[in-house]
């Protein structure tokens, strides 16, 4: 049987479809049990994972190597588990698609989803939608937020998918790029894509008028190809996503901004909430870190806002 490398661009659990270079795409298997060192997880291959087929005479493909990760992102599998459940991998960035009504994104959630992207080593982008619904109040905090995000050093704009508002930049950005779109269900991520590319067909699903929340379409991870360059993966609505076993002492080194001022500080083992001579503290006094993300840094720091209600 000849052999292929290929990338993952579905996994159901129990198969795997594998893109070839020539785009064709191959329904796979594992070959035996998978162990990826040092990750408890509960799927070996994930959306992403560039691998190794052998052909068989009835068309379909067994997956003989798993080649190494360049990143890869992750979850808690469930809310008891100890294991953990990778989304993504060898991502070139992950964006995350915000609003700030209908439904509302916090801070808190924007800012856990970049630390996250900065402990795995992905560039973040920060994109909010539906700016055709804000009104001046909130198009007002819109701007901040922007403003605070891209000088954390995020890539942050405004779009909407109705309107085409920022479509171009969201284009531009995303070509010949992997990306993984992440945000709570029915902030609009399908609809986005769809906007992107009308020809590719993505569930939508309306807001619940009950909950005031997005309804989960998605059921799985899945990449898909946009005629202008860009692979995108497309994620369920996100419930216990975030850092597995962080060790609170680096938790500054995931602030970009934070990072910047925390080899001043007088004590090297500075935890930039009371002690003397703390670089980071003066600098949050002269407007040059933001409150907002510094109260989200002090929250993460203390083990707190990770529960799944707001998460959901």
């Amino acid at each position: 049987m000849s052999e292929i490398q290929g990338i993952v661009i579905k996994s159901t659990g129990s198969s795997v479809i594998v893109r070839l270079p020539d785009k064709q795409r191959i329904i796979c298997r594992l070959k035996g049990t998978f162990r990826i060192k040092g990750i408890r997880t509960t799927n070996p291959l994930a959306v992403g994972d560039k691998v190794v087929i052998q052909m068989k005479q009835d068309g379909s493909g067994l997956i003989t190597e798993i080649l190494e990760r360049q990143n890869y992102i992750i979850r808690k599998a469930t809310k008891l588990s100890k294991s953990s459940q990778i989304i993504a991998s060898n991502l070139d960035q992950a964006i995350l698609i915000a609003t700030l009504a209908f439904p509302k994104t916090s801070t808190g959630f924007i800012d856990r989803f970049l630390v996250t992207s900065e402990a795995y080593h992905i560039p973040a982008v920060v994109v909010f939608n539906k700016f055709d619904l804000y009104d001046t109040e909130t198009a007002g905090l819109l701007f901040t937020l922007i403003d605070i995000y891209s000088d954390a050093g995020y890539p942050s704009h405004e779009v909407s998918a109705i309107t085409g508002e920022g479509l171009d930049w969201l284009e531009e950005i995303m070509k010949d790029k992997i990306s993984l779109l992440a945000g709570h269900s029915g902030v609009g991520k399908s609809t986005l894509v769809n906007a992107l590319e009308p020809g590719l067909v993505i569930k939508t699903r309306e807001i619940s008028t009950y909950s005031g929340k997005g309804q989960h379409i998605t059921t799985f991870t899945e990449m898909h190809e946009l005629s202008f360059g860009a692979m995108i993966i497309d994620t369920p609505g996100i419930r216990e996503f975030g850092l597995i076993d962080f060790e609170k002492t680096e938790v500054a080194e995931r602030f970009p901004e934070m990072r910047r001022y925390m080899y001043d500080c007088r004590y090297h083992n500075c935890t930039h909430t009371h002690e003397p001579g703390c670089a980071v503290k003066e600098a949050l006094k002269n407007n040059l870190i933001s409150k907002s993300r510094y109260e989200n840094y002090l929250k993460i720091y203390n083990g707190e806002g990770w529960d799944e209600k707001e998460w959901d």
